[in-house]
């Protein structure tokens, strides 16, 4: 399946790895530095070479993450490169504190691997530098690509072991304090530090690295987000698929017209249409693919021209906490809900949003 705004560049092990647009503004603006600070076309080659390989680093970091969860029997849909970093799109996380304690360390440990494996040749080569090199300003700037990356991938691993989330440490800790507690516990108390530490960051960059200031406020919302997230998790483990559904909606058929179902959007509050027959179901239909579809084919044009078809399908007595996870990885965050071939309703996430603030209202 094709990824927007992303290119296809290779997979292992059935992941497929994908690298975003705006990478490619990353490296115009290593291009752009280089040639600023006097460097000649060789040596702005270079340091895109450096990016490059920092990136591959990256890469297996994430590798690691995805083939120890493959152990536990959860898939990885693929890895994205963006400037900022790389993604795996875990199918979800371990709940169980070892394995995701394991799955949580593979990464930075990958990294750690990798500077070992350069220190071993570093050392073999007599590489290092000696203590007037190390302060010498000039052998700073004209680093051996060797040494960056050795000093990269230690910084890469020790980075991601801070303990906060969304960092590698903050899912180490969250997983130690499993252990000895319930898992939504755990992570309220790991949020907490989390959030502790980017309030220092944010401090400190004020006096000595304002970098430390975006960090900062990148690992207190992050650390924010993760807590979010596990209490709806445990406030979704109390209910089923059913509790949740919408059992009126209004079915279309594929050989509607985009008019005709323009007007009952105008006429009712449906913003999703199940595409469906009395013996099948060939689609789902939302308010954006209607939109686009006018645009693009115009009022006379077949609800099959444009309806989706890479929806999910739901059973009614599923956990409302895994239709939710995979509603969140689907393309389609819209899903028909069904028991054999009777069709009892739709889910999306918006439904799910609502049970649990009605729920929490009334409690």
């Amino acid at each position: 399946m094709k990824k927007k705004g992303s290119l296809f560049i290779g997979s292992y092990s059935g992941i497929k790895v994908y690298i975003h647009w705006t990478f490619l503004i990353l490296i115009g603006w290593i291009l752009m530095s280089h040639f600023q600070a006097g460097k000649d076309l060789g040596g702005a080659l270079s340091g895109v070479a450096f990016i490059l390989l920092l990136f591959l680093c990256v890469v297996l970091h994430e590798f690691g993450h995805a083939l120890t969860a493959k152990r536990f029997g959860i898939k990885t849909h693929d890895i994205s490169l963006y400037p900022i970093g790389g993604i795996a799109s875990l199918e979800k996380l371990p709940e169980k504190p070892g394995q995701e304690l394991l799955v949580a360390l593979a990464g930075p440990m990958v990294n750690m691997v990798i500077a070992i494996f350069l220190w071993i040749y570093l050392t073999s080569i007599g590489g290092f530098p000696g203590t007037e090199e190390v302060n010498s300003a000039e052998y700073w700037q004209n680093m051996p690509m060797v040494n960056k990356l050795f000093i990269a991938n230690i910084t890469l691993a020790v980075f991601n072991l801070i303990p906060a989330f969304p960092m590698d440490g903050g899912r180490v800790l969250r997983a130690l304090l499993a252990f000895k507690m319930d898992r939504t516990k755990a992570t309220r108390i790991a949020a907490g530090i989390g959030q502790g530490l980017a309030v220092l960051f944010v401090f400190l960059g004020f006096f000595y690295n304002f970098m430390l200031v975006f960090i900062g406020l990148f690992i207190y919302l992050g650390a924010g987000g993760e807590a979010l997230q596990e209490t709806v998790k445990n406030a979704m483990s109390h209910f089923i698929v059913r509790d949740a559904m919408m059992t009126r909606f209004t079915p279309v058929a594929a050989t509607d017209s985009l008019d005709s179902v323009s007007k009952l959007v105008l006429e009712s509050q449906d913003k999703v249409f199940l595409v469906a027959d009395q013996t099948q179901i060939h689609g789902v239909l939302t308010s954006n693919e209607l939109i686009k579809g006018l645009s693009q084919f115009g009022t006379n044009a077949s609800v099959a021209q444009v309806m989706r078809q890479d929806y999910l399908t739901l059973t009614s007595s599923m956990p409302l906490q895994e239709a939710y996870e995979k509603l969140s990885l689907s393309p389609c965050q819209v899903a028909p809900v069904v028991d054999g071939q009777q069709l009892l309703g739709i889910l999306d996430k918006e439904n799910i949003h609502e049970l649990l603030m009605i729920r929490q209202k009334l409690a």
